[in-house]
Parts: C-alpha cells; sequence; structure tokens
C-alpha cells in the first residue's frame, strides 16, 4: 500500500472515532433543547414529598395515635367523614385489596383512615376493614400538612418508610394498576421496619 492510502485510511478512522465520542453529547443538547421527557412508568402522580408528622386518636381503643407509630412501613392513607358514603367505602376496599395483593410483603405495608370529623365509624364498617387504623383527627395538625386541604377526601396518598408524603392516586383509581406500583416500590425499597 503506498503511503498516501494509509494516510486515508488512518483519517478516516480518526473521523469516525471522534464522530463516536461526540455523538453523545450532540444527542444530549437535542434532547435537552427540544425538551423531550421520558414517559414515568409510575401510574400515581407524585407529589412534592412533604413529612408528615402529628397525631389523632386511634377510634379502636382510643389511644393516641401518632405518624412516627408506622415508621418503617408503606402507608396508603385516605381521608374522609365517619360516616364513610359509598366513594369512601371504595377507597377502603380498593386499599385492603392492593394490600392483599403483595402476598409475602403485605407486612410491610399498612393502611390508614383519618376521619375528618367527629363521627364514629359504624362497628360493621371496623370489622369489613380490620387492620387499617381508624384516627380521628378532626384538630389535629396531621390534616394540615397535608394539601390542599379542600381536596384531601378525594385521593388515596401514599406515604413512604421514613413518614414523607410521596404519591396520590386520584378518586375511582384502578387498584390493579395501585398494586403494581406498591410491588415495585416494595422491591426496590430496602428499608425495614
Amino acid at each position: 500500500m503506498s503511503n498516501e492510502v494509509v494516510q486515508k485510511t488512518n483519517r478516516r478512522k480518526l473521523l469516525i472515532l471522534i464522530l463516536l465520542m461526540c455523538a453523545p453529547v450532540v444527542v444530549s443538547y437535542l434532547l435537552y433543547f427540544f425538551e423531550f421527557r421520558p414517559g414515568s412508568i409510575n401510574y400515581g402522580e407524585l407529589i412534592a414529598v412533604n413529612k408528615l408528622s402529628g397525631s389523632g386518636v386511634n377510634q379502636k381503643d382510643n389511644t393516641i395515635f401518632r405518624m412516627r407509630d408506622l415508621r418503617g412501613k408503606w402507608i396508603m392513607m385516605t381521608v374522609d367523614s365517619g360516616n364513610c358514603d359509598e366513594a369512601c367505602q371504595t377507597k377502603l376496599y380498593h386499599m385492603r385489596q392492593v394490600r392483599l395483593v403483595q402476598n409475602k410483603e403485605k407486612h410491610r405495608v399498612e393502611r390508614l383512615w383519618l376521619i375528618d370529623d367527629d363521627i364514629s365509624p359504624e362497628t360493621e364498617l371496623a370489622e369489613k376493614y380490620e387492620g387499617t387504623f381508624f384516627v380521628n383527627t378532626k384538630d389535629s395538625d396531621l390534616l394540615d400538612a397535608i394539601p390542599p386541604r379542600e381536596l384531601q377526601r378525594k385521593y388515596i396518598y401514599l406515604i413512604d418508610p421514613l413518614g414523607n408524603l410521596m404519591m396520590r392516586y386520584p378518586e375511582g383509581a384502578d387498584p390493579t394498576k395501585m398494586g403494581k406500583d406498591i410491588k415495585r416500590l416494595l422491591h426496590v425499597s430496602q428499608l425495614e421496619h
């Protein structure tokens, strides 16, 4: 081979090598400037992380309930009246079913119902959703930590093992998709109580 052919081949190799090394930088700038945002794989709506603290009265035995009592557990939480209408009962049912589908990991998930008025739920309801913490929080600062106050009854909230409110599911949420979200979180979470 002539010296000229070798030089051309080496130049081509160098140019290809430079292009390959610069490609990721060019692609990242293009994605940034064209505002490409990949979709999320979670079903629930991520919300601004908010540390929940406060207390209420446990309806079951009239003891003081504090959020730190459930530290180390994932918590599905709903806020509603003690008169629990159909929408409220649907949320309680979905929370129970989502916990049950976690199988051997269900001990890492708790259910919490914050009752935002002085009305005590019917005993039949307490029996039907046994294992759910029924907590009266009418005058508690716990409710103030859940924004926005006027829409609290519309969601099922998810609290991480550190006590941070971090996700919510809308009224009428699909419990199958909720269960998949929580299963994924349980899988990647290394925190135990």
